[in-house]
């Protein structure tokens, strides 16, 4: 049984993650890249990513990929229409 609400401590928040925290694109093997003379902008990459991380600046605009969040998941392949994203090997430098 739930506590009631007047009966619970609050806890004080000790650390707030930030950008730099929550980034995620270093866990990728390949990275998805876009086709921009396959790409009809119909962005079901942007609605399926589940990263959030496809991006599209303006109504009109070709989606693009932040690769600082994205992990490489290949769902934005999966779901493209055109085949106008592809996967390819991650290159590392260090």
């Amino acid at each position: 049984m739930p506590l009631p609400d007047d009966e619970l401590t609050p806890t004080p928040i000790t650390h707030v993650p930030s950008d730099e925290f929550l980034k995620t694109g270093s866990w990728r093997t390949f990275r998805p890249v876009i086709d921009r003379d396959k790409c009809i902008k119909c962005y079901i990459c942007w609605k399926f990513c589940p990263d959030v991380s496809v991006k599209v600046a303006d109504d009109d605009a070709y989606p693009e990929i932040d690769y600082e969040f994205c992990k490489g998941c290949g769902i934005c392949v999966r779901e493209c229409p055109k085949d106008a994203i592809t996967m390819e090997k991650e290159v590392r430098t260090r």
